[in-house]
């Protein structure tokens, strides 16, 4: 009876996955290995972008209702990754988050952050633009078959470190690093710890409280297969009153006046996330990041978790015998993710594998394989035949 019940469950779970993957257009031409860079949205997605672009088309846009869908989606958001609604804020992109982050923490002349050698430029850049201020910045090594814990980062922190800011995933070679190990250090020496999270969420479950991170940021259009240009900040509430403002505006302000005349009176923000949000929002960003949310709910992020992992573990099997093996932790299933860069040089197999409509990433000279939850097996099964046809032609591995 229990074999049955599982079967019957295993059935279910897999027409759930099916009819998700025939909202997407782009699995029927090609095969789309790409997720880690830019994920297609679904049709259903298009459509309800196209009614909130017809409306404002055809009635300039009724902006309440569109203002009571930014918090719907601000609470979705909350409850995706185990925060509180008032303490997401909605941004551009992961870019702009990590920025609000290095602008916000109460650091000082002298001080220093630590950050991964190799880390995303998005996240480097944040925190390497405040050096003319006093900030110094830190490089932690590390090899990228393995991933960062406390023993990491702890030979390099001194009584001036502030901050550890690093990515949840690698977007190369896609390791997972031990952000719960981290958070612990940094607990131990009052030291905030900021998370990249645009490869992560959407497609790994995690909490950011049982994490124990200080703020993430995260765009919209990978894991969360909604639109570019719009992203969303968390801050730990208990955090704001210490922090400082890169720059203020009405959409931050606890009680604006409502003829909108300032005058000289102080400000007084927001207490929570709102704080940090700048003018209005992204109103289709918003829409098209209500119903990807939808999508991933049906299933359930740690339903596409386990999708993406048995994806890259079925990968694994086949290209194994052809001596094809990952850059990043190939033997360590609770450090990997949707992310599989392939010891293939891109100089040889990038034009190859697109000649042949299989959309990868040419990521640091090698060819990195993303998944998402439209993928399915039978694609790998194909890649694997390209792959052999190209040994066959004599492209090389290494």
């Amino acid at each position: 009876m229990t074999n049955t019940v599982k079967t019957t469950k295993e059935q279910g779970q897999h027409a759930k996955f099916q009819s998700i993957r025939d909202d997407f257009p782009v699995t029927k031409d090609t095969l789309y290995f790409n997720a880690a860079n830019r994920n297609p949205i679904a049709t259903s997605v298009k459509d309800k972008i196209i009614d909130l672009v017809e409306n404002a088309n055809l009635t300039g846009g009724d902006k309440d209702s569109w203002y009571e869908e930014v918090e719907e989606v601000r609470g979705k958001i909350g409850k995706l990754i185990g925060a509180k609604s008032q303490e997401v804020a909605f941004t551009k992109n992961t870019s702009e988050g990590l920025n609000i982050a290095a602008n916000a923490i109460p650091w000082e002349p002298g001080d220093n952050v630590l950050i991964a050698e190799a880390e995303h430029p998005n996240n480097a850049s944040a925190w390497l633009g405040q050096r003319s201020k006093g900030l110094e910045v830190k490089l932690v090594p590390y090899n990228q078959g393995k991933w960062l814990n406390a023993d990491s980062f702890r030979p390099y922190i001194d009584e001036r470190t502030r901050v550890i800011s690093l990515s949840h995933i690698t977007f190369h070679p896609g390791q997972r690093h031990d952000i719960q190990d981290i958070s612990k250090l940094c607990k131990e020496n009052n030291i905030y710890l900021v998370l990249d999270a645009m490869q992560s969420v959407g497609v790994i479950d995690f909490d950011v409280k049982s994490l124990g991170v200080s703020m993430l940021s995260a765009g919209c259009h990978k894991g969360l297969m909604a639109l570019p240009g719009h992203g969303f900040f968390y801050c730990d509430e208990a955090l704001i009153p210490n922090l400082k403002q890169a720059y203020t505006s009405t959409a931050g302000m606890a009680n604006p006046p409502a003829d909108l005349v300032l005058g000289l009176n102080p400000i007084e923000l927001k207490n929570d996330s709102g704080r940090f949000e700048l003018g209005n929002y992204n109103y289709s960003g918003i829409r098209a990041l209500n119903h990807s949310l939808n999508i991933i709910n049906s299933i359930g992020v740690e339903h596409i978790e386990e999708h993406v992992l048995s994806l890259g573990d079925y990968l694994l099997e086949r290209l194994r015998p052809l001596g094809i093996q990952l850059i990043g932790p190939e033997n360590t299933r609770e450090r990997r993710s949707h992310i599989n860069v392939l010891n293939l040089p891109s100089s040889e197999w990038f034009d190859y594998l697109t000649e042949n409509n299989i959309v990868v990433t040419d990521a640091r000279a090698n060819i990195r394989v993303s998944f998402a939850l439209y993928n399915a097996k039978e694609e790998i099964d194909t890649l694997v035949e390209v792959i052999k046809k190209g040994l066959d032609k004599g492209l090389k591995i290494g």
